[in-house]
């Protein structure tokens, strides 16, 4: 068969139009999509660190025991009325313990008070209190004088001195026991001489154990009391206690623990709160006010919620 010019013509425009309709559908046709890259993850900024006032201080997880944090954790201080937090543990600690027992107030610990010129539960000669009681007078207010009648009660001896120096004993031995290399006690409150010490961190373990007592718990949780206590005619009074640590009632979730202060240990605080399921418990030692030794403890207790 002849295939003309025109024939080759049409042929030619024939290839030309299909290609043409090629290569226009190749540039208008959607461009092949590459794999979507995975998001990022971001990660979360690690909170800040505080800067505190106190010399040293120290917080941690109390489930866990894991650090939040730690300034100057195992510098030896002087710790103040913090001391009274083995005074309790010790009391709580007694074999076959009664805390309806009543002790009678003698004329010694108030003389002790005023010689020292001591904190008090304002414990009045002759008074009949019960251990329970005692304990508040104790952790509350930080009586020195409640102090004295408890380690004059549950220390042994003959005498009132050989019993007290038994109790401080037993407070040591309770530090030796729960690891406490850097703690020494050589008074049942606080007010030394000279051998009276403990660092944040030992403390913070100290609290952490204390904790675990229901009766511990309770005492140092509480804002304020009333009791009703026993005279020596066999009539009552009632004594009202409000406790020296501020953050009950002031920071969410604080559970204890005890103030302390004194000429060397300036203001110390141990702390604990729980959120959310979590409890961070601490210490700081040697702060310079009231207030800075609070907000030190509102800091490190904000960041051990975070970290």
């Amino acid at each position: 068969m002849k295939t003309g010019i025109k024939g080759v013509r049409r042929l030619s425009a024939t290839a030309v139009t299909a290609a043409g309709a090629v290569l226009l559908t190749g540039a208008f046709a959607a461009p092949a999509q590459a794999a979507a890259p995975k998001a990022a993850t971001v990660k979360a900024a690690a909170p800040k660190v505080p800067a505190i006032t106190a010399a040293g201080g120290f917080a941690m997880n109390n489930a866990t025991g894991k650090t939040a944090y730690a300034k100057a954790a195992d510098t030896r201080r002087s710790m103040g009325s913090t001391t009274k937090i083995m005074t309790a543990q010790v009391v709580l600690s007694q074999k076959k313990l009664n805390l309806d027992t009543k002790v009678v107030v003698d004329k010694a610990y108030s003389d002790y008070i005023v010689a020292k010129t001591a904190s008090s539960a304002r414990l009045i000669v002759g008074d009949k209190l019960t251990v329970r009681q005692l304990l508040y007078g104790l952790m509350l207010p930080s009586g020195c004088d409640a102090a004295y009648a408890l380690a004059d009660k549950f220390g042994s001896g003959s005498t009132r001195a050989a019993r007290v120096k038994s109790f401080i004993g037993q407070m040591n031995t309770a530090a030796k026991n729960l690891g406490l290399k850097n703690t020494h006690f050589d008074s049942f409150d606080g007010i030394g001489s000279g051998a009276n010490y403990s660092t944040p961190r030992d403390l913070t373990k100290l609290a952490s154990s204390a904790m675990k007592n229901a009766t511990f718990r309770g005492v140092v949780g509480t804002k304020a009391t009333k009791q009703k206590v026993t005279t020596k005619s066999g009539g009552y009074r009632y004594m009202s206690w409000t406790n020296t640590n501020t953050l009950l009632g002031t920071y969410a979730g604080t559970i204890g623990v005890k103030t302390g202060s004194g000429p060397e240990a300036k203001y110390c605080l141990v702390f604990a709160a729980t959120r959310n399921g979590k409890t961070v418990i601490g210490t700081v030692l040697t702060s310079s006010s009231v207030a800075n030794r609070t907000a030190d403890a509102k800091k490190l207790l904000d960041f051990g919620f975070k970290v």
